[in-house]
């Protein structure tokens, strides 16, 4: 096995914080968590990644201190941070995951652990009962936003992230090479969440296990079930399943697991009116087994045509015939450039030189600039002279030949307005505009919000639509028909942000609305972020998307042009 990566400098932030946050909820020594926060706040204004910090020992960092610096630099090599560990041990095991709970501080949660909510499963019966709004300081309007938070992080927890997902799939198809190791399930489909994780393989169980003991995932412990040719198991808390078949049932084992179960389901049915038995075991007519190795075998032996795995989800039903075929959809090939990405200007970790170069390198034609606006402040968001400074950087690299596309992504305000002057805003090629600030508003006002940055004369791309966060927070109350409606109408491109943890706007939604213009962006922070535009890919096909009606598949002076068009036509 390969050694562990260091961790990163926001993996060390997120480290500190959280042993902060667990300080206070054990009501253990304050001035030391006063003291990681702050020595949290010092390596977030640091550019310098974790092995520079490291050469160093951690030396010269503000409010980090000899002991502090030490702890650090254990935790760089080791990828442990002790003193966080040692809390983790000290607290009952349900009480730091209430930190997952939205709206929850460490005050909250100490209140909640010492009347007996010490987990989630506690805190939402407490919080469903009246228990928890009979506490001082609660409430019933507080147990309910409660209850509807720690709702979803319960339901967040039995599912995989996607990226997550696709590392240990891939982990695990490595220790089964050799088997054909093919991913199914929601991982296959391109779910935006992961659960369970699935494979299929061309074995049987005791070969999988063989395979198994070297794998880098300790613990893992896939078990046989009882009349299925299937091996599950848990790692981190999900569900991981194994589907195993010979070489001549192989098909029907992707099909069956490739679901969705009502997919899986109704095409059980359909050949069983048709004189088929079909399962992952095979398929059969009568008491013959007939052949088929791969899912067009299958197709073939039913005779009736199957769904593109984009398409086997229940919103598909009623128009996956009115789609384009998987060989029209979008692809990573078909992106051109990147429109949505940070550098040091704000809070990404490289220059716009190393941005631009590394897009080049990944086959990309040109980057689009967006970093954060002045209301940003937490991700160091540009104030207008920065933003001009900026801008004269990326002109000169342009000059000097480098295919970059001048932005920003512009906060919206609370009213709808937007973070900067239209006079600046007109200096830039284009404009993304995304909230990141006030995400409770009511739904009219949001709705309002929303409606009133879609139309702006000068917004290209309304970025991440929902504003959510998969497994740790939902999209905001709002109308999103009316804003949806409002980008139709303005020609506004409507953001598919392909960072797996948001995949925003939902490719449901981009279902419901095909006619729109749509941006695949990456929302990368660093270089190899550039890589995410891969799920978004996933998202668009599964919304039945082409090439044709995704603006980053435009050359950069084309999609220069779409920008002009754009802007003249709103006049």
């Amino acid at each position: 096995m390969t050694a562990s990566p260091m961790p990163t400098r926001a993996e060390l932030v997120r480290a500190l914080e959280q042993a902060a946050d667990l300080l206070e909820i054990a009501g253990a020594d304050e001035f030391r968590a006063r003291a990681y926060r702050a020595a949290a706040r010092s390596l977030e204004d640091l550019e310098e990644e974790t092995p520079a910090l490291a050469a160093r020992a951690f030396g010269g960092i503000p409010k980090v201190g000899k002991g502090l610096a030490a702890e650090l630099g254990t935790f760089a090599q080791s990828g442990r941070f002790d003193p966080l560990q040692t809390l983790l041990a000290e607290l009952p095991p349900g009480v730091p995951a209430l930190l997952g709970v939205r709206g929850l501080g460490p005050k909250k949660i100490r209140a909640l652990w010492q009347a007996g909510f010490d987990s989630p499963e506690r805190l939402r019966d407490g919080a469903a009962s009246g228990a928890v709004a009979a506490l001082s300081g609660f409430g019933p309007k507080s147990a309910a936003t409660i209850l509807e938070n720690v709702t979803f992080l319960l339901a967040a927890r039995e599912r995989w992230s996607l990226g997550r997902a696709e590392r240990v799939a891939g982990e695990l198809a490595q220790a089964l090479d050799g088997l054909s190791p093919r991913p199914a399930g929601d991982l296959r489909r391109g779910l935006e969440t992961v659960g369970p994780l699935a494979l299929t393989v061309t074995a049987d169980a005791p070969a999988v296990l063989a395979r198994l003991p070297g794998l880098g995932l300790p613990g893992l412990g896939l078990r046989e079930v009882p009349g299925e040719p299937l091996l599950e198991g848990e790692w981190e808390g999900r569900r991981v399943q194994v589907g195993y078949a010979p070489a001549g049932a192989r098909g029907a084992l992707d099909l069956v697991l490739g679901g969705s179960e009502p997919y899986q389901a109704a095409v059980r049915q359909t050949a069983r009116e048709a004189g088929f038995d079909l399962g992952p075991r095979g398929l059969r007519r009568g008491e013959e087994w007939l052949p088929v190795p791969d899912e067009a075998a299958l197709e073939a032996a039913l005779g009736f045509a199957l769904r593109p795995p984009e398409y086997r989800e229940p919103e598909h039903d009623a128009v996956w015939t009115e789609l384009p075929p998987p060989a029209e959809l979008l692809s990573t090939a078909d992106l051109r450039g990147m429109l949505h990405t940070h550098s040091r200007w704000s809070d990404g970790a490289a220059t716009v030189e190393q941005m631009a170069r590394a897009a080049l390198d990944q086959g990309y034609e040109y980057l689009g600039t967006a970093d954060h606006s002045q209301a940003a402040a937490y991700a160091g968001g540009l104030s207008p002279e920065r933003l001009r400074d900026q801008l004269r950087e990326v002109r000169e690299l342009q000059r000097a030949g480098l295919p970059l596309v001048a932005g920003s992504e512009v906060d919206i305000l609370e009213d709808g307005s937007l973070d900067y002057p239209d006079d600046l805003l007109a200096e830039l090629d284009y404009v993304v505009a995304s909230v990141h600030s006030h995400f409770s508003l009511d739904p009219e006002r949001q709705t309002e919000r929303l409606v009133r940055a879609a139309s702006h004369p000068l917004v290209t791309i309304l970025g991440h639509p929902t504003g959510r966060l998969l497994l740790r927070r939902p999209g905001y109350a709002c109308d999103l028909g009316a804003v949806l409606a409002a980008c139709e109408a303005r020609g506004t491109v409507v953001e598919i942000n392909a960072n797996p943890a948001r995949l925003d706007l939902d490719w449901r939604e981009a279902l419901r609305w095909r006619g729109l213009t749509y941006a695949v962006n990456t929302d990368a922070h660093h270089p190899g972020g550039l890589g995410d535009a891969r799920y978004g890919v996933a998202a668009a096909r599964k919304a039945g998307l082409t090439p044709g009606q995704v603006v980053n598949t435009l050359s950069r002076e084309d999609f220069l042009a779409f920008v002009a068009r754009q802007r003249a036509a709103r006049g």
